[in-house]
């Protein structure tokens, strides 16, 4: 065995996030680690990265006890990880993100050559010149990825690698995971989309509630044994009954908007609308304008030539404050320090978005009694595991702050909510239940635009389909009965040829 856990445990103040966890890693093994959100997944593989010390327990790599103080040591040791959250520059080149890495550099033609050889041998080409901000989210993968390949680890550790990778790369990415596993690389794998855990692994762990309650062969199971596994009951599938769409409540024409980053994307002439009980599903790869149009229907990004609309009405002069008064509300994707303060408490990031509507101030005083209510509802309802209402959003994992700040929109009852990303890390049973919450909000008259890049959430709640591609929105088209070839010459830009007989 290369790598082996025995009785690994971890407590924090009023949760135990790990509670004598104990499995092994084969050599060249590919080891799916499974669990629902607050499972202890990230706990876990922190404590094998060096990052947190664990209470009790052993771990032994290759046979030699195995306890690193901090993740220099670990990768001495040959654990590299890749995190969910890109740790890149984008002011600098590939060569200069990667020897930021590295603890002794070599000189840059001589890392440049290096980038090169390891990224085209394992079928992950890169030029190390160029801008990282002028990478595509799936490029950025590359990096990080290449960046652990050039410490030639014997473990590699991936976490949510996909979340923001095109079907294509996907491809690329696993079949480059299988050839380093064919190596001798042993690769611990975390991911809440069970049909590549299947595709992709030999092995997996199941965790709940910080112990090890499973454990199975994920070709011999199917996605949804594993999901029923990791929650301890049966999956709910998202229902919605039929209903007539109702009145224009959100419209956007001709909207052209230029991006407040350098490395942002502009929107170029988007148009469409939404109707009251209504989901319009918007898709595409990352990096092609989502960001920016969330902003523009949120206030952040001020459209001054009257493209968007409610009820008819102009809105686009108006800030983030001013629409969630008119009840048009938005979660953006970036949760940890966009959506939610990371230092702040659960009661406080309420303030930030609810106050007005839910009357948590009067005249210039916090009501922080009722806003602690309010976050414990969002707390309740939508089963975010925390001790309380006072802990600060940080200390949430990503699934479970995800699920807190939709939670906290989805409750304000809007008339139009526009959410990006909204189940982006979280797992089977809770990307169920905010799907579930979305179409119940449609399902009371309000306008939902879902800016994903999960196709198959998109086709299951959308009842139409748009597609943005370098700034321009493809016309929407009712998704009942749209392929996925279809979706995939839209997503590439097909957006004025007629798709509909492909």
């Amino acid at each position: 065995m290369l790598l082996t856990i025995e009785g690994l445990t971890k407590a924090y103040p009023g949760v135990v996030a790990n509670d004598h966890v104990s499995f092994s890693i084969g050599n060249g093994e590919v080891h799916a680690l499974l669990g629902e959100n607050g499972a202890g997944k990230s706990t876990l593989v922190k404590m094998i990265y060096g990052l947190v010390r664990p209470d009790s327990g052993r771990m032994t790599l290759r046979g030699v006890p195995y306890e690193p103080a901090n993740p220099n040591a670990a990768r001495s040791a040959g654990v590299a990880m890749v995190f969910q959250h890109f740790s890149l520059f984008e002011a600098l080149n590939v060569a200069e993100n990667v020897a930021l890495g590295m603890d002794h550099p070599p000189p840059q033609r001589q890392l440049a050559r290096r980038i090169r050889e390891v990224s085209e041998t394992y079928g992950l080409p890169l030029d190390p010149s160029r801008l990282v901000g002028d990478l595509s989210a799936g490029e950025r993968q590359r990096v990080e990825i290449i960046r652990c390949l050039l410490q030639d680890p014997k473990l590699l550790i991936m976490d949510e690698p996909t979340s923001v990778l095109t079907p294509q790369e996907v491809d690329i990415l696993f079949q480059t995971l299988r050839r380093l596993a064919a190596d001798g690389t042993s690769i611990l794998y975390i991911s809440h989309k069970l049909e590549e855990i299947r595709s992709l692994c030999d092995s997996a762990t199941i965790l709940r509630l910080g112990k090890v309650v499973g454990r199975c062969t994920p070709r011999e199971v199917s996605a949804r044994e594993m999901a029923e596994m990791m929650v301890g009951t049966t999956l709910q599938v998202p229902t919605r009954a039929a209903t007539e769409p109702g009145e224009v409540l959100l419209e956007v024409s001709n909207l052209t908007l230029r991006p407040a980053s350098p490395f942002g994307t502009v929107l170029r002439d988007v148009s469409f609308s939404v109707r009251a009980g209504e989901v319009l599903g918007i898709g595409g790869v990352a990096g092609n304008g989502q960001d920016e149009l969330l902003s523009a229907l949120s206030g952040e990004a001020r459209d001054l030539d009257g493209a968007v609309r409610l009820r008819g009405r102009p809105i686009g002069k108006l800030g983030p404050t001013e629409r969630r008064g008119l009840a048009v509300l938005s979660a953006p994707e970036e949760r940890l320090g966009h959506a939610a303060a990371p230092d702040m408490s659960l009661t406080e990031n309420v303030l930030l978005t609810a106050a007005r509507r839910e009357g948590l101030q009067s005249h210039g005083f916090l009501n922080w009694g009722k806003s602690r209510g309010f976050a414990e509802k969002v707390i309740r309802a939508f089963d975010v595991r925390t001790p309380g209402a006072d802990v600060a959003a940080r200390a949430l994992s990503g699934g479970n702050l995800q699920k807190f700040v939709i939670g906290r929109e989805v409750l304000q009852r809007p008339e139009v909510l526009v959410v990006n990303q909204p189940t982006w890390g979280v797992d089977a049973a809770a990307a169920a239940a905010i799907r579930q919450a979305l179409l119940d909000l449609a399902q009371g008259g309000a306008a939902v635009v879902v800016i994903s890049q999960d196709l198959d959430e998109l086709m299951e709640i959308a009842d139409r389909f748009a597609a943005l591609n370098e700034g321009r929105l493809s016309p929407p088209r009712p998704t009942r009965g749209l392929t996925m070839e279809q979706i995939g010459l839209m997503l590439g830009g097909a957006h004025d040829m007629d798709v509909a007989h492909v």
